[in-house]
C-alpha cells in the first residue's frame, strides 16, 4: 500500500528532474552543449518541448472555462495535446530538407549537433511559453474577448520565438566559428520553420474554442491553406 510521502517523492522526482533540465537549457549547461554528445541530449531536449508545452496549452484552452461555456476541460486537453505536436512536428517537418542541404554544401558532419542546438533552442522557446502561461491566465480573466485572447497568444508565442531564437544564437555559436556556412544554412532553416508552423497551427486550430461552437480537435474546415486565408482577409479589409 502506498504511504502519501512515497507518492509524494515518486512524483517530485519527475518534476525536479524537469525543472532541473529546463534550468540547463537556460544556463547552457555542458550537456547542453557538448557536440560529442548530442545523443543523449536529444532525449531529455525533446522531454522539454513535450511538457513545457503541454502547459501553456492548457493555459490556453482554459479560456472557455473563463468565458463560462461548457466542455472547457475537453478543449483544455485538446490544446495542451496540440501545442507540442505544433512545436514538435513543426521541428521534424524542416529537418530532412536541413539533413539534405547541409550535405550538399558539406557540412554533414556537423548535422547532429546541429540538430542538438536546434532542438535546445526548441526547449527553450517551450520553456518561455510555460513561464508566459501565467500571464495567459491573466488575460483571460481580464476579458473574455475572443479577438484579445488570440492576439495576446500570437504576442506570447512572438517573445518565446525570440527567446528561443536568443539560445539557438548562444548553442550555435562554436558550429558558426568552425564553419560561417552554418550561419546561412539556419537563416535557410528558420525560414523554412517559420512558414511550415503557421501552416500547421492553422491546421491544427482551433487551440482557443471559438464562443458557442462545439470543441473539435480539428475544425471542419482544417485542410485548407493559412496564407490563402489571411490574404483573403487583407483583400477583404482593403477592397471590400
Amino acid at each position: 500500500m502506498f504511504s502519501v510521502p512515497l507518492i509524494f517523492k515518486q512524483v517530485h522526482r519527475p518534476i525536479a528532474r524537469l525543472i532541473h533540465n529546463a534550468n540547463d537549457v537556460l544556463r547552457r549547461a555542458e550537456w547542453t552543449t557538448d557536440a560529442e554528445r548530442w545523443q543523449t541530449a536529444l532525449p531529455r531536449l525533446v522531454v522539454c518541448i513535450v511538457v513545457f508545452a503541454f502547459v501553456f496549452g492548457a493555459s490556453m484552452g482554459s479560456y472557455r472555462g473563463f468565458t463560462g461555456q461548457s466542455q472547457w476541460l475537453l478543449q483544455m486537453t485538446y490544446s495542451a495535446i496540440k501545442v507540442p505536436i505544433l512545436l514538435c512536428g513543426s521541428f521534424a517537418l524542416t529537418l530532412p530538407p536541413f539533413f539534405v542541404f547541409s550535405s550538399l554544401v558539406g557540412l554533414r558532419a556537423g548535422f547532429g549537433p546541429m540538430v542538438r542546438a536546434l532542438a535546445a533552442a526548441q526547449a527553450g522557446l517551450a520553456v518561455t511559453l510555460s513561464s508566459l502561461a501565467p500571464l495567459t491566465l491573466v488575460v483571460y480573466a481580464s476579458t473574455t474577448e475572443y479577438d484579445i485572447a488570440l492576439l495576446s497568444s500570437a504576442l506570447l508565442f512572438g517573445v518565446a520565438g525570440i527567446a528561443g531564437q536568443a539560445i539557438l544564437r548562444w548553442h550555435c555559436r562554436p558550429l558558426i566559428a568552425s564553419n560561417p556556412r552554418w550561419r546561412k544554412l539556419l537563416v535557410l532553416w528558420a525560414t523554412v520553420y517559420a512558414l511550415v508552423a503557421i501552416q500547421l497551427a492553422w491546421l491544427l486550430r482551433p487551440f482557443f474554442g471559438a464562443p458557442n461552437v462545439p470543441v473539435t480537435f480539428f475544425r471542419p474546415q482544417a485542410w485548407d491553406n493559412a496564407y490563402v486565408m489571411m490574404l483573403r482577409l487583407v483583400w477583404r479589409t482593403l477592397f471590400e
